[in-house]
């Protein structure tokens, strides 16, 4: 074959790289008590950034679940066909420890190894993370039923992966999935017309509808549905004890924007046997045990696909020639890759900070019981508000090949914009913030004293304190207000942690352009004075040969 030409100038995709060499992850995993664990966090980095990994991720990807109603000759089977790579990255997971396992671990900080663990894994994939965070999340609100905890605990907490559909007491490692919203209600959970009926065994027989289950594959479920008490609580087996399916029958698989790799679905139950989890009446106050859990989940994946996107966009832009250098050294994208590695290495130190409170809350320290209450859901409001903005300009650092499927560009933009409506959308977090502010009274001294922790070190982040202060003592907070007061909370926020934790290079630049206004209306409008190749340096992928 004659040659045409010859390829060059185009850079190789980031692959056997090592996601955990993040010194500021990896200063927050000392910083909030789980040190112990970085050997296994660098492991997982390791896995996660590793060229069949990624290819994995491709495949999954590429071969989205194809849902199975009935087989051939007719019977019902409701089943859901993954590809290999799927269940390849499930077990990996799993085998991390990133299901149940941190709440049966005594030591300090287990939940913080395991958020710095999933935030490594997680750059490789995110659609198969959905199965997971809901069954480390499941735990706590299963306590409301200490009997079902006791039975189910051990196998969420399993490193094993066991993808059969089987009666879960006969199974080596469970999955959990969460059923709450339905056609006519969305977030407004009380707008529920599932309906459970006592069985007169202890049991009660579900019928209704649910309009996404993600991963309904799992082999239990948290459901509310209306008991004769109220809204409540149910778990709900895929596969009852006796072998036999349990009524639960799909209805279509989501065809979705992003998160590919993962099913949600459509489904309703016909007199489905389920079990009361907490009280009768009680069921969002059960379940928001949950919610709280998968809402610290979702702002960790927020940060993680940002990481992700900025290291991608580091290395194309390293490997990049124009104008006779390299893209990263041309002063206008060095001044984008520096804005865009500050709004990932806040997110990274908000979000561990967070998990450090969940961790401490767990173990019956009340202030950050308190602290975590609104910091969880600034998290999850400002992280994911900003994970498609990033991921946008991480995109065109690639120009026209970012814009391509080959890259990973796509699949990392597609993704973005989920966890900003999982779990909770931007205006009910914001709301909730508020809520929390008002009917929680140690929530806010809370708030406050974390800010105070860097009070004196940036004359922007003061000021800002004190703006914030005056507005949060205020007798009243305007819902139409509520999202311009948790975008202020979670900036000063961010803004006192890298004051705190992180080099002047960066915390100077992000105080100034996110608290003191010396900014544009996107990246790379930061003021010229800024040590821009300091930040980026940041950010440069660690390549790891095999």
């Amino acid at each position: 074959m004659t040659t045409t030409h010859e390829v060059f100038n185009q850079a190789e995709a980031l692959a056997d790289s090592d996601p955990s060499a993040d010194e500021a992850l990896l200063d927050a995993l000392h910083r909030e008590g789980a040190g112990w664990a970085e050997k296994d966090v660098r492991a997982a980095g390791e896995l996660a950034g590793s060229a069949h990994t990624l290819e994995l991720a491709r495949l999954a990807n590429t071969h989205h679940p194809v849902l199975h109603t009935h087989d051939r000759v007719g019977r019902r089977v409701d089943e859901v066909e993954f590809h290999p790579a799927w269940h390849a990255l499930m077990a990996t997971a799993v085998g991390l420890g990133l299901t149940g396992a941190a709440w049966r671990d005594e030591r300090p900080g287990a939940h913080v190894a395991r958020a710095a663990t999933g935030f490594v894994w997680g750059q490789a994939e995110a659609g198969h993370m959905c199965p997971i965070e809901m069954t480390y999340a499941v735990v706590p609100a299963l306590r409301h039923a200490p009997e079902l905890a006791a039975a189910y605990e051990p196998l969420l907490a399993s490193t094993e992966y066991d993808p059969t559909a089987a009666a879960p007491l006969t199974k080596r490692g469970l999955l959990a999935g969460m059923s709450m919203t339905e056609k006519q209600g969305g977030s407004d959970v009380r707008a529920n017309t599932s309906r459970a009926e006592p069985a007169g065994d202890g049991s009660y027989a579900i019928t209704g509808h649910k309009w996404f289950t993600s991963a309904p594959t799992c082999d239990l479920f948290l459901v509310l549905a209306y008991a004769p008490g109220g809204l409540s609580c149910f778990l709900l087996p895929r596969v009852l004890p006796d072998g036999s399916r349990n009524a639960m029958r799909l209805m279509r698989l989501k065809d979705k924007l992003g998160n590919r790799s993962n099913a949600s679905s459509e489904l309703e139950y016909e007199r489905a046997t389920g079990f009361l989890v907490g009280e009768e009446g009680r069921g969002v106050r059960t379940i928001i045990e949950m919610v709280n859990g998968t809402r610290l989940d979702v702002a960790l994946a927020g940060a993680a696909g940002m990481r992700a996107a900025l290291l991608a966009a580091v290395h194309q832009t390293t490997q990049r020639h124009a104008f006779g250098r390299a893209l990263v050294d041309q002063p206008a994208m060095t001044a984008v890759l520096a804005d865009m590695t500050l709004e990932s290495e806040a997110a990274t130190l908000l979000t561990m900070r967070v998990a450090g409170a969940a961790d401490r809350a767990v173990r019956g320290d009340a202030t950050e019981s308190a602290f975590r209450r609104v910091a969880v859901a600034l998290a999850k409001y400002w992280v994911c508000k900003r994970a498609p903005v990033l991921a946008a300009e991480a995109l065109e650092c690639f120009g026209g090949n970012g814009y391509i499927e080959d890259s990973v560009m796509p699949r990392l933009y597609r993704e973005a914009p989920l966890g900003s409506i999982w779990e909770g959308s931007g205006n009910v977090v914001a709301l909730d913030v508020l809520r929390a502010l008002s009917r929680e009274p140690a929530t806010l001294p809370a708030f406050l004293a974390e800010l105070d922790l860097a009070a004196g070190a940036d004359r922007h982040l003061d000021a800002a304190r004190t703006r914030l202060a005056e507005e949060l003592h205020a007798p009243e907070r305007p819902e139409a207000g509520a999202r311009r007061t948790v975008e202020l909370m979670a900036l000063t926020l961010q803004a006192s942690l890298l004051v705190r934790h992180s080099p002047p290079s960066v915390a100077d630049a992000f105080c100034a352009s996110r608290l003191g206004g010396d900014w544009g209306s996107s990246f790379g409008t930061l003021s010229p004075s800024v040590d821009a190749r300091a930040i980026v340096a940041r950010a440069t992928p660690v390549l790891v040969p095999r």
